[in-house]
């Protein structure tokens, strides 16, 4: 797979490129990541982005020709454009399994008040991390590429991307590790059972459990679906 995410800030990238699983993925050839600074794509003698919006209004907004100039150059017939906006759809690990399946993903990051209107006509789809602002797209384009990049193949185990929390409507179950009793809080006893229908019975109860008490909402379903 290769991801190309659009920033005006490639900088902050650095630690999260070179860093843990996604520097391993990289190194493994698992993925391709490539950041691009849209000003290098701006056609102003001095490398402009941005400017007042028309109409009035507090802040700058992202001119669309260095994105549009940006995408001409680097999309592919198997492209999917993302644009990332707090107006697009909440992000969710379905949507991170989808993704996952494509060759080719670019990230649009926004930044300042907003972008241009225009630049959404480029993108096959609108996601947000959730309901509150950020001050760009970085961040949320980071969140959208760990989260796709450890379901591709070879880059974590299958097992351990398979019982995450959200893939089967629910929140993980708990985890334990030694010592088995910490300051008086003891392992479950079935998990040192070594019966395995018993641990898998277990974990579903628990999980059941911890879905009805955090996120209830989750049993009912997405109603925004």
């Amino acid at each position: 797979m290769k991801i190309d995410i659009l920033t005006i800030f490639p900088e902050m990238f650095e630690g999260f490129l070179s860093t843990s699983i996604i520097k391993r993925a990289i190194q493994d050839n698992k993925v391709e990541i490539k950041i691009h600074d849209i000003r290098k794509y701006s056609n102003d003698p001095h490398k402009k982005v941005d400017d007042y919006g028309y109409g009035g209004g507090r802040g700058m907004v992202l001119m669309p020709e260095p994105i549009f100039n940006a995408v001409d150059d680097i999309k592919t017939d198997s492209s999917k454009i993302i644009l990332m906006t707090p107006q697009g759809k909440t992000y969710k690990q379905t949507m991170a399994y989808d993704l996952a399946k494509e060759n080719h993903i670019i990230i649009i990051c926004g930044h300042y008040e907003g972008f241009d209107e225009r630049i959404r006509t480029l993108a096959d789809i609108e996601i947000s991390i959730g309901d509150y602002v950020l001050t760009g797209g970085e961040l949320p384009s980071m969140v959208i590429t760990d989260s796709i990049v450890r379901l591709l193949d070879g880059v974590i185990e299958k097992e351990s991307h398979i019982n995450d929390s959200f893939n089967n409507g629910m929140l993980d179950y708990p985890v334990y590790t030694k010592p088995v009793n910490f300051r008086g809080m003891k392992v479950p006893e079935v998990l040192l059972s070594g019966h395995h229908a018993n641990i898998k019975k277990y974990r579903e109860e628990e999980a059941l459990k911890k879905t009805k008490a955090r996120r209830p909402d989750l049993l009912e379903g997405d109603k925004n679906e």
